[in-house]
């Protein structure tokens, strides 16, 4: 089930084999839940009704049809809305329900995931544009997943909110809308090779494609070429809003957006340098459905697929701001290593590791703005982007744990760490000492540890550090940075020589 700005999706699915499915059932149901949204910040009381009363009709369908697995998402219009957890609560008390709120980048790795099931990305990158009520999500992608993502609050029906004093002069409409998008940029990466293609995904390009006569090939993927595009919206601006309706057969709630999309869409065509569009005719829950069924299917946990996931995005984020990806990736590693060996200590679980993990690979990215102070600059870029599968709330632990790999500890002036709830500063805590550690022992960026030997003795924690040469470099920054694992901990950090290296004056505590 995907929960959309403008209306609400519902598909079951019978799986014969892994990635190959017989659709049992479909059915979109129009709520625009995002038209109050997108002018007052809050779901209107009759389009949360209309939403409880299809999740209600939903629930009968998937009780009828035998139904056992599935997962219901929401996007933009439910995350931006100040009463959108009064929308979950209800849908998860009258239907039993559970509606996951997610973010741009998970929307758009669902999209993704779907877009490879109908055309082979293989052997190129390509310029991926979703675009819903809300928001546009603009990726670059490749076959193994997206190398670049940005989501921005430019959807269909927010654009025709924003410029709604021109909606009854459909030229005026056409300037107006056509100034607001200028602003859309495509992924930076893009500009330095010739995509492969551009694909574009979304109710209002399908619309699109069949206006201009562009039928799916065997594949099911429909080839609009931009030059008809530009027909279609010359032709959209001379119709009216009821002459759409009647001379193009289109839905009430498709005739008033199309156009908005229409612009959205040649403007990051015209971008991306692109002469047709691809149109998969799948989208988001296409996505959620193959991503289901993969997480059942695969023999591996969902979390460990989300973690893969996770790390691919950060290590995508972290290229953009051309990190230096093999230091990230060994303290990261390190990290892993003292989190799991202290398990016992902290007492924390997979998801903390997972954020841990996160804030690891990241915690250098402000040296993209300067090295100076770029413990607080991975503050802000991280706390400004979004890595698929976690809540704002997480992703704001992430950008905190980041930011404490150097320099002072957490303090009650530090705005962005006294935001966080309480337990979740102790969370900060807890992790970003461990990041410092793992920091610390590679003090060099040459990965020169290999494994880190761990023993409680007492109210001290001995590391022996194993590697290639004679780690003292390593060791001195430890001793260094070992004073908020200490504070939260209440343990010394000793660290020992090797076997080889006990020779007097070595082994930096």
């Amino acid at each position: 089930m995907d929960t959309g700005s403008n209306a609400i999706r519902f598909q079951a699915a019978h799986f014969l084999a892994p990635g190959r499915y017989v659709e049992v059932e479909s059915e979109r149901v129009p709520v625009r839940l995002g038209h109050q949204v997108f002018l007052r910040g809050r779901l209107a009381p009759t389009a949360i009704d209309a939403a409880v009363e299809a999740f209600v009709h939903f629930r009968e369908r998937m009780d009828a049809l035998g139904i056992e697995h599935y997962r219901a998402v929401a996007t933009s219009a439910v995350r931006e809305a100040r009463n959108g957890p009064l929308l979950t609560e209800r849908i998860h008390r009258e239907s039993g329900i559970q509606l996951e709120v997610i973010t741009g980048s998970e929307e758009a790795r669902l999209v993704h995931g779907a877009v490879a099931s109908r055309i082979d990305l293989s052997g190129g990158k390509w310029v991926l544009v979703d675009l819903g009520g809300g928001s546009v999500e603009i990726s670059l992608v490749d076959d193994a997943g997206m190398l670049w993502s940005e989501s921005h609050t430019m959807g269909s029906v927010r654009l025709l909110e924003e410029v709604s004093e021109g909606a009854d002069d459909p030229g005026r409409l056409q300037r107006l809308l056509s100034e607001y998008v200028s602003i859309l940029r495509i992924p930076a990466p893009a500009q330095y090779w010739a995509p492969s293609g551009f694909i574009a995904t979304g109710g209002n390009i399908e619309a699109l494609a069949r206006l201009a006569a562009a039928a799916p090939d065997d594949a099911g993927v429909s080839r609009l070429p931009v030059r008809d595009l530009e027909a279609a919206i010359q032709l959209l601006t001379r119709l009216s809003f009821r002459e759409r309706i009647a001379q193009l057969s289109l839905r009430e709630d498709r005739a008033d957006v199309i156009l908005p999309a229409a612009l959205v869409y040649h403007r990051l065509a015209t971008l991306a340098g692109a002469s047709e569009i691809l149109v998969p005719h799948v989208g988001v829950k296409e996505g959620v459905i193959l991503d289901l069924a993969t997480v059942l299917t695969s023999g591996s946990s969902g979390d460990a697929i989300q973690e893969d996931q996770m790390v691919k995005a950060a290590v995508s984020l972290g290229r953009r701001f051309m990190f230096d990806e093999a230091h990230g990736m060994q303290v990261a590693r390190l990290a892993l290593v003292l989190f799991d060996r202290l398990g016992k200590l902290h007492g924390l679980g997979h998801r903390e590791r997972l954020l841990l993990r996160a804030a690891a690979v990241l915690h250098d990215i402000g040296t993209f703005v300067a090295y100076k102070k770029h413990h607080k600059h991975s503050l802000y870029l991280i706390s400004r982007s979004e890595l698929p599968g976690l809540s704002p709330e997480e992703n704001q632990i992430v950008a905190n744990i980041a930011r404490y790999h150097r320099k002072g500890h957490p303090q009650p002036h530090h705005v962005e760490y006294m935001a966080l709830p309480p337990e979740a500063r102790v969370r900060v805590d807890q992790l970003a000492s461990l990041l410092r550690l793992a920091d610390a022992l590679d003090r060099q960026h040459l990965q020169l540890v290999e494994d880190v030997e761990i023993e409680i003795r007492g109210l001290e924690l001995h590391l022996t550090l194993r590697g290639k040469g004679d780690l003292l470099l390593e060791r001195w920054a430890v001793s260094r940075k070992r004073s908020l694992f200490e504070e939260t901990y209440g343990l010394r950090v000793v660290v020992s020589p090797g076997p080889d290296e006990s020779r007097p004056g070595q082994g930096a505590g």
